[in-house]
């Protein structure tokens, strides 16, 4: 797994930045019309994001209604579209200007990975970006670990410190229950 994203202040949508990450906006809302302040939205979720563990009602008035941004934060996540900027962040070169939004991004992904459950999880572990996930690796469900572990042979007659060491390694692999609030504000 890669090294976490450096950590950068929240500052507002640069015009490059927008028009790198608006062809991955849906155009439409599910109603089939459009969505009035797109780039306005963004900002307001980027910097929700910033915000380690702060509710939505604590978006600042200027950005616009906190539920409308919420809502339209959830409709996103429950689109696939953070799957998909992910994908597009980890294949970009380093000049590409989604780079400049790339701890953006994570953080937003990262506060995604609860609506997008075990999938999201997945790909951001397999994409190597660390500052998306929300606590620190060894703590969170490893499936591909478990997947493993499930499949191994373990012969004819295993031993019993053998199954003792697969149920540990399993538990582990399934990750915690709950990572601590304390743990999860001090990851990166």
């Amino acid at each position: 797994m890669s090294s976490p994203t450096t950590p950068t202040p929240w500052t507002p949508l640069s015009d490059a930045a927008w028009a790198a990450l608006q062809p991955h906006l849906p155009p439409l809302a599910p109603q089939g019309r459009r969505t009035p302040g797109l780039r306005a939205r963004m900002d307001a979720i980027f910097h929700m994001a910033h915000q380690r563990g702060a509710p939505w009602k604590n978006l600042p008035a200027h950005f616009g209604r906190s539920d409308t941004v919420a809502r339209f934060f959830r409709r996103l996540t429950h689109a696939g579209f953070w799957h998909r900027l992910l994908k597009t962040l980890a294949a970009a070169s380093p000049t590409d200007p989604l780079r400049a939004i790339e701890y953006s991004i994570c953080r937003a992904a990262r506060r995604a990975a609860r609506l997008g459950g075990l999938p999201l999880l997945m790909l951001i572990r397999r994409l190597g970006l660390r500052s998306a996930l929300n606590g620190p690796p060894w703590l969170l469900p490893d499936p591909l670990l478990s997947e493993t572990l499930l499949a191994w042979p373990l012969g004819p007659r295993p031993t019993r410190e053998t199954l003792r060491a697969l149920a540990r390694l399993l538990r582990d692999a399934a990750g915690r229950r709950s990572i601590p609030r304390s743990v999860r504000l001090g990851w990166p």
